[in-house]
């Protein structure tokens, strides 16, 4: 059964050094963390006098995550890390609320994280969690505050054209830069997000914390899936799957050979290389998933590239999709490089995205983003891929190349 989070001690805060402007009219929902980025976006704020109110979001975290208090602790709403918050606003006279959305997050994330795997997908918690968690729930909830914006710590940027249309840009710190999480803001959304440290690099917000005082000036930061405290994510599939939907399978080589067996479909994604334990007398990767064979295709490393990409849930920045195919670069995995392609809209929320160089391991599942330049328009959800090496013989249904 849940338990609640508790606090526990604190860093002292008696050295915090920040004087407040004058207030300025404004009112803001600050997305508390407890790192050291939403922190340090929570003081610029105060320092620019806006009236600050911190929020933290008690989410969902799953039963064996049980911490040495005995409480369920997702990474993002540890003791310490709501401690941390709570102080931060007293030091700087700020209300916190700690505002428990479990189960909206279960629903619109992990929920989800589970179907995908099934599904054969790899999917990128952090996407749905910025769509409906952050940027809906607790957007909705500043407005309701009365704040007239929410921010957060994200590297990110937004500018306003001339016209009054929204842009999201990318962080100036190319190494931190998370536009790539944020594709799904809307023109509406836009208009009430500030991003505070999206114009700094992190080594000048470690530094601004430094000069402030703030206690969590060196804190590390998490990497990992923040409702899985222990283990990785095969652990808690085992656990959370339903019963019987994760089952042994044939591996299957490109050329039609039975080479061994595998340990479920979800346990393995594109591109890996690791962990097949088949002898081979050339490295193989995992090319594609025969779901309806409950097949594991691999293949030498020629048979990775892609092409050809179907999006679905596409979300367009300015509201619309082009009226035609636009050239873009695309970045199709969370830090990883950009790569030129042409996007040819598909209606309002779908797109094809045809890669002008054949990329590996692009992942069902995973976030394809646009950019052009500095900005990013907008993005998608990888459906299908195309890698015709492994597609032909295995029998998928090959997409219709773009004319």
């Amino acid at each position: 059964m849940k338990k609640a989070c508790v606090t526990t001690t604190t860093p002292k805060w008696d050295a915090l050094r920040v004087q407040p402007a004058p207030p300025n009219g404004k009112r803001v929902v600050v997305a508390l963390s407890g790192g050291v980025d939403s922190s340090v976006a929570a003081l610029l704020l105060h320092e620019q006098g806006y009236e600050v109110i911190g929020v933290m979001l008690r989410l969902w975290a799953a039963d064996e995550d049980d911490g040495a208090d005995g409480f369920a602790h997702n990474r993002c709403c540890t003791p310490d890390a709501v401690q941390d918050a709570r102080a931060l606003c007293e030091a700087i006279g700020a209300p916190f609320y700690l505002k428990n959305v479990e189960q909206p997050f279960k629903e619109a994330v992990v929920d989800p994280f589970i179907r995908e795997y099934l599904a054969g997908r790899t999917p990128n918690p952090c996407l749905h969690c910025n769509r409906v968690v952050r940027f809906t729930v607790l957007l909705n909830l500043a407005r309701a505050l009365g704040a007239d914006y929410l921010a957060t710590g994200h590297y990110a940027r937004v500018v306003r054209d001339k016209e009054g249309r929204y842009h999201l840009l990318k962080g100036v710190d190319a190494q931190k830069d998370q536009s790539y999480v944020l594709y799904s803001l809307t023109q509406e959304k836009l208009a009430h997000v500030l991003f505070p440290v999206g114009h700094l690099t992190k080594p000048q917000v470690r530094e601004l914390a430094r000069r402030y005082g703030l206690p969590l000036a060196g804190k590390p930061e998490s990497q990992e899936i923040c409702f899985i405290a222990h283990g990785d994510y095969r652990d808690f599939l085992r656990r959370y799957a339903p019963a019987d939907a994760i089952r042994p399978g044939p591996i299957v080589h490109v050329d039609g050979q039975v080479l061994g067996e595998h340990q479920g479909l979800p346990f393995y994604t594109l591109g890996q290389r690791r962990g097949l334990g088949i002898p081979w007398h050339e490295p193989l990767y995992v090319v594609a998933k025969d779901m309806e064979r409950n097949a594991l295709i691999v293949g030498p490393r020629d048979a990775l590239p892609v092409r050809l990409v179907e999006v679905e849930q596409v979300n367009w920045i300015l509201g619309e999709p082009p009226p035609g195919p636009l050239e873009v670069d695309v970045r199709t995995r969370y830090k990883i490089r950009e790569i030129p392609a042409l996007v040819e809209p598909l209606g309002a929320d779908r797109a094809r995205v045809t890669l002008l160089a054949p990329q590996p391991a692009v992942t069902p599942g995973q976030g394809l983003v646009f950019y052009q330049g500095e900005e990013c328009l907008g993005g998608g959800i990888i459906e299908r891929v195309v890698s015709e090496k492994a597609l032909v013989t295995v029998g998928y249904e090959a997409m219709t190349p773009a004319q």
